[in-house]
């Protein structure tokens, strides 16, 4: 027999895990752009399109909007987050404020194991953007794949610092980015200097040179930085004459 204490926890975490795949599947909409940019959050067409009742999908939503990735109007419901281009510049400022940081740290601390974590998030970023550059059509998948390879070198490098908090206020930052622009930045094209910037960032903090591995990142994120804003303001150029 199953006491009421023990029905009510198998109830609760039941209420959990309905939640958890509700807000998963909510960030994996948002991911691959399945929700646009200011679009009104119909919780009824969430909650049909993963086959669960509209209550766990409006819960996710109330922690997306506690962590800035949907918000809420009072009477009028849930809304993806508008395109703002202020917030693009800041998360990559912030993102070179906290890598180009953590550099010195990681440097210090680089033994062999560090090294082989990040000679491997390094060959499978090149792998990953090997796909991107030399295929004649370019697939989804694979800018999908070169974006998260990017990420993962990053946060290796981060992670090699030993700052566990400033690694994971990095990994929200990335995910602050991807989850409200990535739709947006995907059809970018990547330009060819991104592997060729890697590789440098690679090979100075291999060398244990310091000042040159942080000119090298900030100089990359600088530019990639420099180059999302300019696609995304021919992005917005092109809505607004569609618009007409």
């Amino acid at each position: 027999m199953v006491s009421s204490s023990g029905a009510n926890l198998k109830k609760k975490n039941k209420n959990e895990d309905h939640v958890n795949k509700a807000y998963l599947g909510i960030r994996q909409m948002l991911f691959h752009g399945e929700l646009s940019s200011g679009q009104k959050i119909s919780p009824r067409d969430i909650a049909d399109h993963l086959q669960m009742s509209p209550t766990p999908v409006i819960q996710a939503l109330k922690f997306l909007e506690f962590k800035d990735l949907v918000r809420h109007v009072s009477k009028r419901g849930y809304y993806t987050q508008p395109l703002n281009l202020n917030e693009v510049e800041e998360i990559y400022e912030l993102r070179e404020l906290l890598e180009v940081a953590l550099l010195e740290k990681t440097i210090r601390n680089l033994e062999q194991t560090g090294i082989d974590k990040l000679r491997k998030a390094f060959d499978d970023y090149l792998k990953a953007a090997e796909k991107v550059y030399n295929t004649k059509i370019v697939s989804e998948a694979h800018l999908t794949d070169e974006l998260m390879k990017d990420m993962d070198f990053h946060l290796t490098l981060a992670s090699l610092s030993g700052t566990t908090l400033y690694r994971n206020m990095l990994r929200n930052l990335f995910d602050l980015f991807y989850l409200k622009y990535r739709g947006r930045v995907l059809f970018l094209a990547r330009k060819g200097n991104v592997d060729v910037e890697h590789k440098k960032i690679f090979e100075s903090v291999l060398a244990k040179d310091i000042k040159k591995s942080q000119t090298a990142l900030s100089k990359h994120i600088r530019n990639v930085k420099k180059h999302v804003l300019t696609g995304l303001n021919h992005y917005i150029k092109e809505k607004q004459k569609t618009s007409f």
